[in-house]
């Protein structure tokens, strides 16, 4: 038997889910759970329902603003959801498969010198 005959892609660490889940949905959840409307939690932080609404359906980005916001309307840890928001922007662009091919091509220039 070979050593090292496992593909280092299949290790459980290095795997990458298939699935995104934007941090909006973790939120969503969270509301759900203690009992809030995302209008109330709106309301409550003093931003537009509308634009609140696309971070929790995925069509923005949680920013340092309302992952700041979240922590002082839910008592989370901003760094959540902004840790959250870098992984989901991270998978994102490793499943665009144009980008890793110019990943790819600035790995093997670099990799000369």
């Amino acid at each position: 038997m070979a050593k090292n005959s496992y593909s280092v892609e299949k290790i459980a660490n290095n795997m990458t889910s298939s699935m995104l889940i934007h941090p909006g949905e973790m939120i969503k959840d969270e509301i759900v759970a203690r009992g809030l409307t995302q209008k109330d939690l709106a309301q409550q932080m003093g931003v537009s329902y509308t634009v609140f609404n696309e971070i929790l359906n995925g069509k923005r980005p949680v920013t340092t603003e309302y992952a700041l916001l979240l922590e002082a309307a839910l008592g989370t840890d901003a760094n959540i959801w902004l840790g959250l928001q870098a992984e989901y922007n991270m998978q994102k662009m490793k499943q665009d498969k144009s980008f890793m091919s110019r990943l790819e091509k600035i790995r093997k220039i670099a990799a000369i010198f």
